[in-house]
């Protein structure tokens, strides 16, 4: 028997062999660029990063390197899917999230110092005893002034730990003195502001979609109420987006039943639903939303619901027209993936995306455009595609594939400006009048007790008007020609950065109001 076994061993395992080698051959067959027992082929992409870190004839930053193809990937797919590199990660999560660590004050660059415009109440800074118009001189030994350090890098030094502490030196009253603050958390309030406007008309502008976005609108709207809040003006001009569940939870507040608010769908993702879950807050009293070409994305979630149900009256100009998803993903280096995976719908089937085929420069030129072929001056030149015709509850048509058309258009006022206004801005002219004018006005100022008293009873000089005009030839802005309008659209602009040194953005938007078409245009609708 053991001599049979020596001659036939060798048979068998070569017929084993051949067994193994037909199995492992058909098992890469069911796994197309697979071997059975070798490791998978490495990524192209890192074997030429490798050869240019070990071989090129320069040295090269791989890592800076490696983030720009990631970048040129990324901007073949939509213009909304992004990389986040590791230095900017925190930054984008305080946003998403409405805090960070800091010291509490919001500054400006004036002549290469940092010039302190605000402190938040009881906020680090304001308890270490910051004032506005400090001038910081150095944070933990870092010179800031005269050497043209930009804001974030400024920020970057302000930001730290939570109960850490940060030795600022301040110039005050023509002397140096060094004051130490403890960081604590600083809110990034998504309510820019919020009060009554008129007898039982309440105004909220919501400035973006933040992780606590839902609680502090809930609790401004308990606020109103209990002061007579029977209508309601929610400016969402301008937000940008943020979280897509807290503009679902905001919406719900608004519709009754368990309505469909918006669905989310993608290759890779199912059809989600996103209803009415609890009876509102404000289902029945009359609802106007302010809109423009800057409201995109979780903002036009909440749009397109209320447009769709019939539930709101839309005022304003077509939105930015973002209906793509986006979740984020963390990275093994400290990085970040924010990957655009479905579509949201709004109740009727529309998807306002804007189209993308031709790349991320004509996408984003497109807003541009719209102020130069006259969209953003009457209703007849806004590009509907009637092709993606949809109808509400009521039987409205309303279009998909290009942002939501408002239900009253109101054009942007360019009667008073002729383009020097972009300067003013950019430059920050307007807000360093504002803080000029406090720092040499503040005992006067204290007059006015309120916001509101500030509205009616505040009004520039002559002798105003010329400082502002000297301070607007600093920055190279001539106003000698300036027409009677642009004058008084500037003047209402210039009271309400005042108001903003004394009591914020609420000062700010309810001096700015007075005088806003959209504003005043809700206001008229809600009357009748």
């Amino acid at each position: 028997m053991n001599k049979k076994l020596q001659v036939w061993t060798p048979l068998l395992f070569s017929l084993a062999m051949v067994a193994g080698i037909f199995i492992g051959f058909r098992l890469k067959e069911a796994m197309p660029g697979k071997s059975f027992f070798s490791i998978d082929k490495r990524d192209p992409l890192q074997e030429v990063l490798n050869l240019i870190e070990n071989k090129y004839v320069d040295t090269i930053n791989v890592n800076k390197l490696s983030d720009t193809a990631i970048d040129i990937i990324l901007k073949s797919l939509d213009p909304h899917s992004a990389y986040i590199p590791a230095s900017e990660v925190e930054d984008i999560n305080n946003d998403i999230a409405g805090s960070f660590f800091g010291v509490g004050i919001e500054f400006s660059i004036i002549d290469d110092t940092l010039n302190v415009l605000t402190v938040l109440p009881d906020g680090p800074a304001a308890k270490a005893g910051i004032k506005i118009g400090d001038k910081f001189l150095a944070v933990n030994n870092t010179g800031i002034a005269g050497v043209k350090i930009s804001e974030d890098a400024i920020r970057k030094l302000l930001h730290g730990q939570k109960d850490s502490d940060i030795k600022v030196t301040v110039f005050r009253d023509s002397q140096k003195q060094v004051i130490t603050i403890t960081r604590g958390m600083i809110a990034m309030n998504s309510i820019d502001a919020a009060y009554m406007i008129q007898d039982s008309i309440g105004y909220i502008k919501l400035g973006k979609f933040t992780e606590v976005c839902y609680r502090e609108f809930m609790q401004t709207m308990e606020g109103l109420q209990k002061k007579g809040l029977k209508k309601l003006i929610l400016d969402l001009r301008d937000n940008g987006g943020g979280v897509l569940d807290q503009a679902v939870e905001i919406a719900d507040e608004f519709l009754d039943g368990d309505k469909l608010i918006t669905y989310t769908e993608g290759s890779h993702f199912p059809k989600k639903e996103y209803r009415c879950k609890r009876p509102g807050l404000f289902e029945t009293g009359s609802l106007v939303v302010l809109a423009d070409e800057g409201t995109a994305s979780a903002s036009e979630v909440l749009i397109g619901a209320l447009q769709d149900w019939d539930r709101a009256t839309i005022i304003g100009r077509r939105t930015f027209g973002k209906g793509l998803v986006q979740e984020q993903y963390d990275l093994s280096d400290g990085s970040a993936l924010r990957l655009t995976v479905a579509r949201y719908f709004t109740p009727v089937g529309r998807s306002i995306q804007r189209p993308y085929t031709n790349g991320r420069k004509a996408y984003f030129d497109e807003i541009n455009h719209r102020f130069t072929d006259g969209e953003t001056l009457t209703a007849d030149s806004i590009k509907n595609d009637t092709t993606k015709l949809f109808k509400t509850v009521g039987g409205r048509k309303v279009y998909g594939g290009g942002g939501i058309t408002p239900d009253i258009f109101v054009s942007m006022d360019t009667a008073g400006y002729n383009g020097w206004d972009k300067k003013l801005y950019t430059k920050g002219t307007l807000e360093n009048f504002g803080y000029h004018y406090y720092l040499s006005n503040e005992q006067a100022l204290k007059k006015y007790k309120t916001s509101q008293d500030f509205v009616s009873g505040f009004s520039l000089s002559d002798n105003d008007w010329s400082y502002f005009t000297t301070i607007a030839a600093k920055d190279s802005i001539s106003l000698n020609w300036i027409t009677p309008k642009s004058k008084t659209l500037l003047q209402q602009e210039l009271k309400s950065y005042i108001a903003h040194e004394i009591w914020r953005n609420e000062g700010f938007f309810e001096t700015m109001n007075v005088t806003d078409e959209a504003v005043l245009k809700a206001l008229e609708v809600l009357k009748k």
